[in-house]
């Protein structure tokens, strides 16, 4: 009787104990975003450009994160295999020429990337152009045009051996643009460059 007793009491008191304990919902279902929900979006003013020595140099371009996720961004901007860069990267090679990654499906034509051309001076940036596929840059060049030729793995992103065409100006002047941007506080470049990149701005069209 003493055991049938006490099963008899475990039998009341468990279910009891059990009803005691709140239930709590897994990890990943509370920590999941809701279902459907939109991407986050990325927002660029022309306060977002800054001074190309304050951005990171990757194989003579510079990135950045407009979403604080630079550590994403120069992981794909290093590898040597391509990727698909994430919102908020900024990638540019000139003070004047930018391109941004926007929020996912916001232009599937230019994969998600949205062109820029800036005036530059020593108070800051200002937008001149921007857009997707329809933007050409001063030199009346679109800029959708010359970066679609990169193959698919490397997200549109122009480098040596990337499909891309071969840029018209050579290197030395790309590198006069980059030390004098005007926007920056201080600069080493050297009086040949600066003299260069005065002469860019003098021949520019527009």
């Amino acid at each position: 009787m003493p055991r049938l007793a006490l099963v008899a009491a475990l039998a009341l008191v468990l279910p009891l104990a059990a009803s005691a304990v709140e239930p709590v919902a897994p990890a990943s279902v509370v920590d999941a975003a809701p279902a459907g929900s939109a991407p986050a979006p990325v927002t660029v003013t022309a306060a977002s450009f800054k001074c190309l020595d304050d951005m990171t140099p990757v194989r003579g371009f510079f990135v950045d994160s407009l979403a604080g996720n630079l550590k994403a961004t120069l992981e794909v901007a290093k590898s040597t295999r391509g990727g698909v860069y994430p919102p908020g990267s900024v990638v540019q090679l000139v003070p004047t020429e930018v391109m941004v990654k926007r929020e996912p499906g916001f232009s599937p034509v230019t994969r998600d990337w949205e062109f820029f051309e800036l005036d530059v001076s020593d108070k800051g940036s200002h937008i001149r152009k921007r857009g997707f596929a329809e933007v050409n840059n001063r030199f009346d060049k679109n800029c959708f045009a010359c970066h679609a030729a990169a193959r698919p793995e490397f997200d549109l992103i122009c480098e040596k051996n990337n499909g891309c065409e071969k840029l018209p100006i050579p290197q030395h002047v790309i590198t006069a643009l980059q030390k004098t941007d005007p926007r920056c506080k201080t600069s080493d470049a050297s009086l040949t460059q600066r003299f260069t990149s005065w002469m860019v701005q003098v021949l520019s069209p527009n």
